[in-house]
């Protein structure tokens, strides 16, 4: 049997998203991929498949953790959908699966995952996100810059 050994990224965003936040998820499943992150989300639509549409087509794996207790609710670029019939409160388990955290866009439940990441110390960067100036996280201008920066901080030991 094959173990990955690829550092887990989280990608959280909004369930709905424009086409311009879409690009950008998806270019930063892409680039995930390409250096072997595995790509973690909450499974649905939106950024959540933008993402994971662009890992999996480069050749990623990519975990959904999904809200409800069937796993045919994940878009279909999931490839490990985790049914946890835990509602919102399942953005507690992909921050904290995580190893650090790409907020993307975003909503309420983005907002919630950012402050849990906060709280527990996963490394969290904001691409266009929606929460400036109200929240003091690290922000960067490129799916590029924040692949780069989840990468880098991910492999910080804890602290």
């Amino acid at each position: 049997m094959t173990r990955v050994r690829g550092v887990l990224i989280a990608v959280i965003g909004s369930s709905s998203c424009t086409p311009e936040v879409a690009a950008w998820a998806e270019t930063v499943g892409r680039l995930l991929a390409e250096h072997g992150a595995v790509l973690l989300c909450g499974g649905l639509g939106g950024v959540m498949e933008a993402a994971a549409r662009g890992a999996q087509q480069s050749g990623g794996l990519t975990v959904g953790i999904l809200p409800g207790t069937a796993v045919d609710d994940a878009n279909p670029y999931i490839d490990v959908p985790l049914a946890t019939g835990m509602g919102e409160m399942r953005n507690a388990l992909i921050v904290r699966a995580a190893q650090a955290a790409i907020a993307i866009g975003g909503g309420w439940g983005t907002l919630s995952e950012i402050a849990m990441a906060q709280r527990i110390k996963t490394p969290v960067v904001g691409l266009h996100d929606a929460f400036t100036p109200a929240i003091d996280i690290p922000r960067v201008a490129s799916p590029e810059a924040a692949v780069a920066w989840a990468l880098e901080h991910a492999a910080r030991p804890e602290v």
